[in-house]
């Protein structure tokens, strides 16, 4: 099974409307409310595609108990440890005229130090049974911020190895203990590297200690930066929808990629076509089965010569 690791879980509550107007009532013609959170959403395209995920992290309080509910209705086992604090929701309000979605994210709650040594026990129990382990997504308060490298040092002693979804100070103390993947998105990677260049910030990240870097970069594909070598990969044509839980399509792909060992170009592709398939569906977690299927037909991964620079797209 892959452990995925949710610190800062989420009730995610998404509105649908056909026109978002700020400084005005806005009517709603469709909600949606689920378990979420990064961890959450890579466990459930997982079980979607039939490997067996479980998904850790902590939770609190009357939200917390919603998101475990939704998570058992879904199948899909969860570890989570109890606290005190209260869960936090997240509310994506997608606008079907613009095909854009606003997204209000509440800071979650304060964890104790009490609390925090409890999820490690439990992680310690769960980790040695994983293949490998996804540390995804924000920390909440009270949580140190070298939480994701203490993570990884306890799983690289029972040689499993752990994807790292993060930014700001917990991506760059994660790097430090060599993360088999980090897969920062095209802000992140900038603000964690100090260059706008994505395949010089992949090569920053490398040189921190990660042993790959996939740089996510919006409509504009991946780019990988590997020991094998460097790759990019992007969809032939933009895909319109919701893009919330793209990343986390695309780290459920890359980390089945690296428990089967996969060829590196053969990982990229996976991830641009499902990260691509999770944008035509509405909801974060979901999937366009059909959107992958072509996609993986239609996208192809092309090799970066040395010292070939990538520039984004505008």
């Amino acid at each position: 099974m892959i452990l995925t690791v949710t610190l800062n879980a989420a009730l995610d509550v998404t509105y649908r409307l056909d026109r978002l107007r700020p400084h005005a009532s806005n009517r709603v013609h469709g909600t949606a409310t689920r378990a979420g959170g990064k961890g959450i959403n890579v466990a459930r395209v997982l079980h979607a595609l039939g490997h067996p995920a479980v998904v850790t992290g902590l939770v609190g309080g009357p939200t917390g108990e919603t998101v475990r509910r939704d998570l058992a209705a879904a199948g899909i086992p969860d570890e989570l440890v109890p606290i005190t604090g209260e869960t936090r929701r997240t509310v994506a309000v997608y606008d079907e005229h613009d095909a854009d979605t606003t997204i209000l994210l509440e800071p979650g709650p304060v964890v104790t130090d009490a609390e925090w040594a409890r999820f490690l026990s439990r992680f310690d129990e769960l980790v040695p049974r994983a293949e490998a382990v996804v540390l995804s997504g924000s920390l909440p308060g009270g949580v140190p911020t070298d939480a994701y490298a203490v993570l990884i040092r306890r799983a690289r002693a029972h040689r499993v190895p752990a994807v790292l979804d993060a930014d700001g100070a917990a991506l760059l103390a994660g790097l430090a203990e060599a993360p088999a993947i980090a897969k920062p998105n095209a802000h992140e990677l900038a603000a964690a590297s100090g260059s706008t260049d994505p395949r010089a910030g992949a090569e920053a990240l490398c040189a921190a200690g990660a042993r790959a870097v996939v740089a996510s970069l919006g409509a504009d594909g991946m780019i990988a930066c590997t020991p094998q070598g460097s790759w990019r990969a992007r969809p032939p044509r933009a895909i319109t929808g919701n893009p919330t839980g793209a990343g986390d399509a695309a780290v459920a792909a890359l980390t089945l990629g690296l428990v089967d060992d996969a060829p590196w170009p053969d990982r990229l592709v996976q991830a641009v076509a499902l990260s691509a398939a999770a944008v035509a569906a509405p909801l974060a977690g979901d999937f366009d089965p059909g959107v992958q299927r072509r996609l993986l037909h239609e996208v192809t991964a092309e090799p970066l010569a040395a010292r070939q620079g990538y520039a984004v797209n505008p």
